[in-house]
């Protein structure tokens, strides 16, 4: 969906445990780099703490002044998640138990044969009218109503959700995408990856990790702008893996 206009965006991250520094936040960055490689200009962030009128009070300003608006945080099975109720209050909307979402995260409990209790049902409450975002990590939905956009805090989380996310939004240059499967966890690439990363700064890498049961591997995917950049970059990254596994094979 690119666009030659400015399209521009603002984050809102939510909660107590950011402002008391117990978590380290990651999903700003993250967003940051995303929407720059989409085109998007990321314009402000905020942070505010788990009290309703506080987000009520940002999201509106923010949703009033950006083209998109991303929240973090606050969608858990727990007292203090209250985004979802908040961000209904900003659009003058009930919040409901959605029947969709209860029917998703009702059949994920039945198959792990956990109870899907009152505290977990509140994971499928959103705003009256809002559509769901996938979350193919843990299956509770974000949710999406005007041009505002509410996932999960949990990093992991957070980045499943953004990437179905990005492809539907309107955006400016395409980014060209491409994906490299290492046999090897993200503890054996990690600093050299961060090494390639710095070594291209026209491109943004991200490593997401998979298990199979026996052992860990990496998807690494390269994004950029241009061509010539992913190029450079996905090579120093197969040139990494190679001399991973030869060093491995010589004990």
């Amino acid at each position: 969906m690119g666009s030659a206009k400015i399209i521009t965006a603002a984050m809102l991250a939510i909660g107590d445990e950011l402002l008391s520094g117990r978590t380290k936040d990651k999903n700003i960055g993250h967003l940051a780099d995303m929407l720059f490689l989409a085109g998007i200009d990321l314009k402000e962030v905020r942070i505010v703490g788990d009290e309703e009128e506080m987000i009520v009070e940002a999201l509106n300003a923010l949703r009033s002044r950006y083209d998109y608006v991303f929240t973090s945080g606050g969608i858990g099975p727990t007292h203090d998640d209250i985004t979802a109720d908040a961000v209904a209050k900003a659009f003058g909307v009930p919040c409901t138990h959605d029947t969709d979402a209860m029917e998703l995260l009702g059949a994920m409990y039945a198959r792990r044969g956990v109870e899907f209790n009152e505290a977990r049902q509140r994971m499928a409450r959103m705003p009256v009218g809002a559509r769901h975002i996938p979350n193919s990590v843990s299956t509770a939905p974000g949710f999406i109503i005007g041009n505002v956009h509410v996932m999960a805090g949990v990093p992991q989380v957070f980045v499943a959700m953004l990437d179905v996310l990005l492809p539907t939004l309107e955006t400016g240059a395409p980014v060209l995408s491409r994906s490299v499967a290492s046999p090897f966890g993200e503890g054996d690439i990690g600093s050299r990856l961060s090494a390639i990363q710095q070594a291209h700064p026209e491109t943004s890498i991200g490593s997401y990790p998979r298990y199979d049961g026996n052992r860990f591997s990496t998807e690494i995917v390269i994004r950029s702008r241009n061509e010539a950049p992913a190029a450079a970059a996905e090579r120093d990254v197969l040139a990494m893996i190679a001399d991973i596994a030869a060093a491995k094979a010589a004990g």
